[in-house]
């Protein structure tokens, strides 16, 4: 019989956790909690201004309020933070919802800070027809005995899902890189002049200034000095934090596009590393032949691993120390 062995659901630990606090701030208990702050009659005035009549009673016949489903500009000044709720029920990505394509970018900072402007204040009448406009379409084609407090709730869950994913894995990359980063510095240590989280600068044996620092694209270069705002572009290194075996096709693939961008750029050595351990190496070597060196994350951070001396070795002799 085979083993059976899975990682520990630390992700959805992270998740349960985020999503307590964001209940408290977004979510259905968040709306609650405003509306009971305030003076229902503004917020029934205001629905009746903002809201289609007929949704309200169609709501009012399961037992629901018309805030469940409909924004008004009052809840928004007692809590900005609320447009995020909306913002949720109705399935929009915060990538698709706060653009110059929908208008709704300039109301960011509600949602992200909870703070309201004059001028977004002078805009809340537009953009809550807007969101009652999509609230009325996604009404009207729900089934009757779908519509519930409950079911409501669980939309809000459907969107947040793929938003708290793709923020694991953000951090999950952005673990990766720092991983990477300090075994750099480890190897480097003794010739470092100055380090900073994101900067390690130090002197190789030329005398020449050399420099290892986070960047956008790709995650890590290293770069020596030739002269005041001159660089000789040594090592971009493009970190894979994913651990989901089945998408190591695609890590492989956009750090492949990642070097074809640094090799233009004139970097002389382009590496990968990856955070799957059962890597085909020689499908990631058809994936990216512009990588000239492959490296896992679990065997960069054991210092007695092979992998690990290839890697000090190759930086060592690279940056001249």
């Amino acid at each position: 019989m085979p083993s059976i062995c899975f990682e520990q659901p630390n992700t959805q630990i992270d998740f349960a956790n985020a999503l307590k606090e964001i209940r408290a701030v977004y979510l259905q208990d968040a709306l609650s909690s405003t509306v009971a702050s305030m003076d229902i009659d503004k917020i029934d005035h205001e629905l009746h201004t903002y809201a289609d009549k007929n949704s309200l009673k169609a709501l009012a016949a399961h037992g629901m309020r018309g805030e469940l489903l409909f924004a008004v500009p009052a809840l928004f000044v007692a809590n900005p933070y609320l447009l995020g709720y909306y913002r949720l029920l109705l399935g929009y990505s915060q990538k698709g919802f706060y653009t110059a394509v929908t208008g709704a970018g300039m109301f960011k900072s509600l949602e992200e800070r909870g703070t309201i402007s004059k001028r977004q204040l002078e805009a809340l009448p537009d953009l809550c027809k807007a969101l009652n406009i999509s609230a009325k379409y996604m009404l009207d084609r729900f089934d009757s005995d779908l519509v519930s407090a409950t079911f409501f709730d669980q939309l809000t869950l459907l969107t947040l899902g793929p938003q708290l994913r793709g923020g694991a894995n953000v951090q999950r990359g952005t673990t990766a890189i720092s991983q990477v980063f300090d075994v750099i510095f480890k190897i480097v240590k003794p010739a470092v002049i100055h380090s900073e989280p994101r900067c390690i600068v130090l002197k190789n044996k030329s005398g020449r200034t050399v420099n290892i620092q986070f960047a956008a694209d790709p995650d890590i270069v290293i770069r020596e000095e030739l002269a005041t705002d001159f660089f000789k572009n040594l090592v971009a290194i493009e970190v894979k934090g994913g651990q989901d075996y089945s998408n190591i096709h695609n890590r492989v693939g956009e750090a492949e596009k990642s070097h074809q961008k640094a090799k233009k750029d004139g970097y002389v050595e382009c590496w990968t590393v990856v955070n799957v351990d059962r890597i085909d190496m020689a499908m990631a070597r058809k994936e990216s032949p512009t990588t000239n060196r492959f490296y896992r994350i679990s065997e960069l951070i054991d210092s007695t691993s092979l992998e690990h001396r290839d890697f000090s070795l190759q930086i060592l002799s690279i940056v001249g120390i």
